[in-house]
């Protein structure tokens, strides 16, 4: 069965991005340092990289190697339909959770402003590779119960305010670390899965 993989960063006080959406406040560590990280980043999961930024990653062609599907609350959305791009992930099916988006500003986008517990419930019964899901936190708490497994990707800032990586009711959640790397930049990536 496919599974729900949360795959998010997060400052050391466990914001996904400032009070109004900002997420350029994340240090990147020097020149070299952040292009070894992203680099090493980017190779592994290719399919998280906006299509219109892969070919200056080198990842033109690069096949999805985790995910064939992206599930994005409208906070996580908005960025790119405001920098002009509607279909962000081309080269995945994408989800839009929203319930005043509206019409979907493009074919290649499915907005759901239904349940999106029975969403994942569904695709996840569907054959394919994993559901990647990209943000944000009142969405990420919402699909708490189908979160099969987390990628953390730590930075060394504190944020102070600003959108959680989830939001919602006290709902104390156990996963387990089953890797863990440690970057130059201060970075630190973590994965989790659900015990």
């Amino acid at each position: 069965m496919r599974e729900l993989v949360y795959y998010v960063a997060v400052s050391i006080d466990g914001y996904i991005a400032g009070p109004d959406g900002e997420y350029d406040f994340y240090p990147g560590g020097d020149e070299a340092q952040h292009a070894a990280y992203m680099g090493w980043m980017n190779q592994r999961y290719p399919e998280t990289v906006p299509t219109a930024m892969r070919p200056a990653c080198g990842l033109t062609d690069a096949p999805n190697r985790h995910f064939d599907t992206v599930l994005m609350g409208l906070g996580a959305y908005r960025p790119g339909l405001d920098a002009g791009m509607p279909s962000p992930y081309a080269h995945l099916r994408q989800y839009v959770v929203s319930s005043t988006l509206g019409a979907a500003p493009d074919p290649a986008v499915t907005v759901v402003d239904g349940d999106p517990l029975a969403l994942v419930r569904d695709l996840k019964r569907e054959e394919g590779q994993d559901i990647w899901l990209c943000g944000g936190g009142r969405l990420a708490g919402t699909l708490l119960p189908e979160i099969d497994r987390l990628i953390v990707k730590s930075y060394p800032v504190v944020a102070g305010a600003g959108i959680p990586a989830f939001h919602g009711a006290f709902n104390p959640t156990v996963f387990r670390v089953t890797d863990r790397e440690l970057f130059d930049n201060g970075v630190t990536v973590t994965w989790f899965t659900r015990r």
